[in-house]
């Protein structure tokens, strides 16, 4: 039976695939730091729990031991500062990680990553999967690097490296989807002006499209995971707003949302809190960002539960 270990299995999308995954006929390493997973993930008899630190290497060898495939969400988010963080949180510790899965011979590693690394890419001129962009955003830079670390520790050590380029996943539960819909509830939800492309994927699909990438045979290089929708942020908002009953968001100027946030950031640092905006996040989402998912359909997903966030609304 095969032997899968999540990281970050706590966090929302880990747990989110080890919720899609615990009736499946596969067993489930699941791989947490502070935060715990629900009771009826500890209770099933295919699943086990483990406390890690991808800081201390010595704390991933009984977890990856035996292990096939590693799905690799774990990071910090919604934290001040991530500029100085993310260069050791998204590379030293996933070089950690990699490391440990040589040793113990995993087959094949996962890593969830976004569009972005590669820079501006609209539908127009969708990112093609490729390592040479030149993001300005932390978020993206880094993750860029651990998508190259993922690369050339695969072609060294003979295990399939896997990217799968995630577009917004979306649906109620999506700690950045409930945020929006709280602020904007509260008439506190503002948007720049400048329309701003984005890929999503529906909650049920983005599962789905993981699920094949840890199973199907012959899986390895880049993948972009999203649906067939083309959309800016801003409509994305006014529709999944107004849905639930709440605001519209605020169309803002760049400055006032940049105040905003390092607002946001200066309290997180000061009272040791999640901070829901930061400075590089608002960097990160004024660009725009969709992928080439040609081979996602061929390879790994042929058919989408919701081709467009219309038709997943009920999600929300």
């Amino acid at each position: 039976m095969t032997r899968i270990a999540i990281t970050g299995a706590a966090g929302n999308l880990g747990g989110l695939l080890a919720q899609g995954m615990k009736d499946m006929d596969v067993n489930l390493n699941l791989l947490i730091h502070n935060n715990d997973v629900p009771d009826d993930l500890k209770q099933r008899e295919n699943v086990s729990v483990f406390r890690t630190d991808l800081a201390k290497k010595e704390t991933l060898s009984d977890a990856l031991r035996g292990v096939d495939v590693i799905v690799h969400f774990a990071g910090i988010l919604f934290k001040a500062n991530p500029e100085k963080f993310l260069p050791i949180t998204n590379t030293q510790y996933f070089k950690n990680l990699l490391t440990v899965a040589v040793r113990q011979k995993v087959k094949r590693v996962i890593l969830i990553s976004f569009p972005h690394v590669e820079g501006e890419c609209t539908s127009e001129n969708p990112a093609k999967g490729v390592l040479s962009g030149n993001p300005e955003s932390a978020h993206a830079r880094t993750r860029l690097e651990e998508e190259k670390l993922l690369f050339q520790y695969g072609d060294k050590h003979g295990f399939e490296a896997v990217s799968l380029r995630v577009g917004m996943v979306y649906g109620q539960g999506i700690l950045m989807i409930d945020a929006g819909q709280w602020f904007a509830r509260h008439w506190l939800l503002g948007v720049w002006k400048k329309p701003t492309e984005i890929h999503l994927i529906s909650k049920p699909d983005f599962v789905d499209a993981t699920i094949a990438a840890a199973l199907k045979p012959d899986v390895r290089g880049i993948y972009h995971v999203g649906d067939e929708g083309v959309q800016t942020l801003q409509e994305f908002l006014d529709d999944i707003t107004v849905y639930k009953g709440n605001h519209k968001p605020w169309r803002m100027p760049v400055w006032m949302i940049m105040t905003a946030a390092r607002g946001f950031e200066l309290f997180s640092a000061l009272f040791g809190t999640r901070s829901p905006l930061t400075r590089d996040f608002v960097k990160i989402g004024m660009v725009s960002y969709y992928g080439d998912t040609s081979r996602m359909r061929q390879e790994l997903l042929p058919e989408l539960k919701y081709k467009t966030y219309k038709e997943g609304i009920d999600l929300f």
